[in-house]
């Protein structure tokens, strides 16, 4: 089924894309949540009209997102995790932490966005935060030992 997308996913695509998906995924989540609309015979020119409007706003995310991703190049994070004594840690680093410290630093990352991979050691990890379609950021993570009177 073709489905005319007016809401960025990103898992099938950005905004005026028609992408072919099967029914049910269709029928169960994309119409309900309009995040698309059918292709049809019938709204032919509406379909013209939105992806016109997409392609203006397309070129301004990624403006947008290649400001963001001059300002997340500049960026250090800092985390304090529990550590075992070899150095490894308890559990590792997850993506929505990562998502939060960029929280507190003005960045709305969603954690879906960030690959940090499996980050159970300390020191300094780069770490990739998707900020567009085929715009990629590099951010450093660095992992310290969590103090006896911090809490995580």
């Amino acid at each position: 089924m073709e489905i005319l997308l007016i809401e960025n996913l990103i898992s099938l695509g950005s905004r005026g894309d028609i992408v072919n998906v099967k029914p049910g995924y269709a029928r169960n989540f994309l119409l309900p949540n309009k995040i698309g609309i059918p292709v049809t015979a019938g709204n032919k020119r509406q379909i013209e009209l939105e992806k016109e409007k997409a392609q203006k706003i397309r070129a301004t995310e990624v403006l947008d997102a290649e400001q963001i991703k001059s300002k997340l190049s500049d960026i250090k994070v800092t985390i304090s995790k529990k550590v075992g004594e070899n150095g490894h840690l308890f559990g590792s680093v997850t993506n929505a932490e990562v998502a939060a410290l960029l929280l507190e630093k003005g960045f709305k990352i969603d954690k879906h966005q960030i690959n940090a991979g499996r980050i159970k050691d300390l020191g300094v990890h780069s770490v990739e935060v998707k900020v567009y379609s085929g715009i990629t950021a590099t951010i450093e993570v660095e992992v310290v030992p969590l103090q006896e009177n911090e809490k995580a």
